[in-house]
């Protein structure tokens, strides 16, 4: 059992933990729903407890309000818990399956068992949610997990936990804190499943390392997501929403419109309808949203230099800030900011911004944008807004983990709808149903029927047989 608190466990440790589950999962394979629902039921409690360490942690680590952390923190959280409860005598049922004439007798289904002893790594960027929806997943499936949290929001890692510690024994769940050397070597260990989420080039390094062992993954990552504002979309509407989705958390979430492409007829009214949305949301001047407790940090020294020189470079480059642009670096604090005039190839446009630096660029022929568009690595979430004569073009024309039209983010606010990447932007999906399967092995049950004609094919061959084997090929 890891020992809390665990500062930076050794490779003994990690090991030991990593075999007592392994012994766990080879003595019951298949745990029953009853225990899954009641280590579901131990966790939803351990965080209703410590809910508040939960809001003050976030605070702590990046300034996060205590509302944002109800909305995208424990509240999603929450109902994907309650949700995969409910739901999961229906998942795990084995789902029949038709059998094919040429078979006629026999019996086919497919039951969904625990692929075994997994591994989560979660991100710092919403470290409790993205770290605990997983787990849910995970444990419902009837798997046993090892927990690692990113080192970069250590008060949410120790809440969390605090929260496996109390709700389970570490034969099921165990935490494994510490820094990047803990997850280097975890990743050395023969785990039957690994979710990952994160960037692109780690997420490279994990499915490396999954190779070694043939290990299955599922692979959240990111990319530059594009928000297209085609020409007869209502730019309030539209203004209001991408600056939401946007500056929420800083621009530090995965599926954030990284880039907007606006229609060239409707480019000046959208930059005012979004720069009258941010000044709705967190003040009016700069000096008001520079103390507005609702705007979040960015997490730490390296994340804010990255952005900032982003920025930088692609002003000094010929781009235009048209919003914000004030930063603080004691407090790590970047202002909502529009660029307008960055074309494809600034340096804003060359990467992920993950931050809170919104690109404004403008578009003449939907299709030249698309294209340009289709040019970059497959985003994690696209973006349209506009009638659906215009949006559904552009989807059919693209590829994209997921879809919103007429919004942003809030997608992943439904437990029915699969959540996952695309190439660059990962593999796998899951929520809801989708990550119970994504954490089960589909294992085929084929029976047979006492008495089969298919023993007519059996050797030596005859008449009889060439005969059936006509007859067979010309069934559906």
């Amino acid at each position: 059992m890891i020992s809390a608190p665990m500062a930076n466990p050794s490779s003994d440790e990690l090991r030991a933990a990593f075999e007592a589950q392994r012994r766990r999962y080879r003595a019951q394979p298949y745990p029953p729903l009853a225990g899954r629902r009641a280590r579901l039921d131990a966790l939803e409690r351990a965080i209703r407890k410590h809910r508040k360490d939960i809001v003050a942690a976030l605070a702590g680590d990046f300034g996060k309000a205590p509302e944002e952390t109800e909305l995208t923190e424990i509240g999603p959280a929450l109902a994907e818990l309650r949700y995969a409860r409910r739901s999961l005598s229906a998942w795990a049922r084995p789902e029949k399956v038709p059998t094919p004439l040429k078979l006629a007798g026999a019996r086919s289904e497919v039951r969904y068992e625990p692929k075994g002893v997994a591994l989560i790594l979660a991100p710092w960027n919403y470290p409790f949610y993205l770290a605990i929806v997983p787990l849910v997943a995970a444990l419902a499936a009837g798997n046993r997990v090892i927990l690692r949290p990113s080192e970069k929001t250590p008060r949410t890692a120790a809440a969390i936990e605090t929260i496996v510690h109390e709700a389970f024994a570490a034969e099921d769940v165990a935490f494994a804190g510490g820094d990047i050397d803990t997850a280097e070597r975890l990743l050395t260990f023969p785990f039957d499943h690994i979710f990952f989420t994160g960037s692109t080039r780690v997420g490279k390094i994990v499915m490396r390392a999954a190779a070694e062992h043939l290990a299955s993954v599922t692979l959240e990552l990111g990319g530059k997501s594009p928000a297209f504002v085609t020409e007869h979309a209502d730019p309030a509407i539209a203004g209001e929403r991408i600056a939401w989705g946007k500056f929420i958390n800083a621009g530090q979430t995965c599926v954030a419109p990284d880039y907007v492409l606006v229609h060239e007829m409707l480019a000046e009214r959208f930059l005012a309808e979004t720069i009258a949305a941010v000044e709705r949301m967190y003040g009016k001047t700069e000096s008001a949203r520079s103390i507005n407790p609702d705007l979040c940090r960015i997490v730490d020294d390296a994340a804010f230099e990255r952005i900032v020189n982003l920025l930088d470079a692609s002003v000094a480059a010929g781009a235009r800030i048209v919003l914000g642009g004030q930063r603080d670096r004691e407090r790590r604090y970047i202002a909502p900011t529009i660029v307008t005039g960055a074309g494809f190839d600034a340096p804003i446009m060359s990467e992920e911004i993950f931050g809170p630096v919104l690109p404004v660029l403008t578009y003449r022929s939907i299709d030249d944008a698309i294209a340009k568009v289709n040019l970059r690595p497959k985003p994690l979430a696209l973006y349209a807004f506009g009638p659906s004569a215009e949006t559904e073009p552009i989807v059919e024309a693209t590829s994209s983990g997921g879809v919103a039209l007429d919004d942003v983010v809030i997608q992943l606010a439904n437990e029915h709808l699969p959540f996952g990447g695309v190439g660059e932007s990962g593999a796998g999906n899951y929520h809801g149903v989708f990550g119970f399967r994504a954490f089960s092995h589909e294992r085929a049950v084929f029976r047979q029927a006492k008495r089969s004609a298919l023993s007519l094919l059996y050797p030596p061959y005859g008449p009889k047989a060439r005969l059936l084997l006509k007859a067979l090929d010309r069934l559906p």
